[in-house]
């Protein structure tokens, strides 16, 4: 069974997309373990550590990103946690997808998104 953390980083307060993708992975057969709003990178790091993830999925609706995705992921290499997919989905400017990507994060899902496509994702790549 696929292990996630779905995270809410920094002080965005709107969560019901995520849990809408919470309960899709849920209802596809993995485990879920929502953080809840206003995490801080640490407390969500500290938590892919407790609950030994596979993925961590991020959900960012504040704009936030340039300074919260990068010091999740740099926190994750400062405790060399490597074998955990990172995958995240929100609202983000198109021209930050490459830094994104190039930083770590491996699949990126804005509006429009079906959850079956996260869902596929998410199982094709933890299979590999």
């Amino acid at each position: 069974m696929i292990k996630v953390l779905m995270a809410k980083p920094g002080l965005d307060g709107h969560d019901r997309g995520a849990k809408v993708v919470a309960r899709a992975l849920r209802d596809a057969g993995m485990e879920v373990i929502y953080t809840g709003l206003r995490q801080t990178p640490e407390q969500i790091v500290e938590a892919v550590i407790q609950e030994d993830v596979q993925v961590l999925a991020l959900s960012i609706l504040s704009g936030a990103q340039d300074y919260l995705f990068p010091r999740i992921i740099e926190l994750l290499k400062e405790k060399k946690i490597k074998d955990v997919l990172v995958v995240a989905g929100g609202i983000f400017p198109s021209e930050d997808v490459p830094k994104l990507e190039k930083m770590g994060i491996t699949g990126l899902f804005g509006p429009g998104t079906t959850t079956g496509d996260i869902i596929n994702f998410i199982q094709d790549k933890v299979k590999k």
